[in-house]
């Protein structure tokens, strides 16, 4: 069983909350617009972090992570990318991907717009965790915190940070 801090579009931002709320998770997952390397390092000091670059990302933070990450945590498949739609509107560079070999999560960010939801016809869970940093028109700030229990996501939690 484990334990995820998600969030995405941090766009250079650091939020002492980010801390508080992530402390208890065993892993801190975020979706891309990282927006600098000073910001991956503080998350890298928290937990352990996985990561995929957004459009807004430079060279060194795309030297570091990929455009789109694969891998099993605990019996799940999770599929991370930072442009990547959501059910009924996937976009085109992922959706043949997903619908290949549809993974058990798959997680995007980009559109600063909180989502969770069930693709039936993947049989797969997309979770958006909305945008964690101040840049953009949200008007609330978002993580999302859940646990992964071999192929089950349960105590799904959205933060609010305003």
């Amino acid at each position: 069983m484990k334990r995820i801090g998600l969030l995405s579009d941090t766009h250079s931002y650091w939020d002492e909350r980010y801390a508080k709320y992530f402390s208890e998770c065993d892993e801190i997952w975020h979706a891309g617009d990282i927006g600098c390397m000073k910001l991956v390092e503080r998350l890298q000091e928290l937990k352990p972090l996985r990561a995929v670059y957004g459009n807004i990302d430079g060279g060194e933070v795309r030297r570091m992570f990929s455009e789109t990450l694969e891998w099993q945590c605990e019996e799940a498949t999770i599929l991370m990318t930072h442009i990547g739609g959501y059910p009924g509107k996937y976009d085109p560079r992922i959706k043949k991907r997903l619908i290949q070999n549809p993974p058990n999560l798959f997680i995007s960010g980009h559109s600063h717009i909180l989502r969770v939801l069930y693709d039936k016809q993947l049989s797969c869970l997309h979770i958006n965790p909305g945008a964690a940093g101040i840049q953009g028109w949200q008007t609330v700030r978002t993580l999302v915190r859940f646990t992964i229990d071999g192929k089950d996501f349960r105590d799904l939690e959205v933060i609010e940070l305003s």
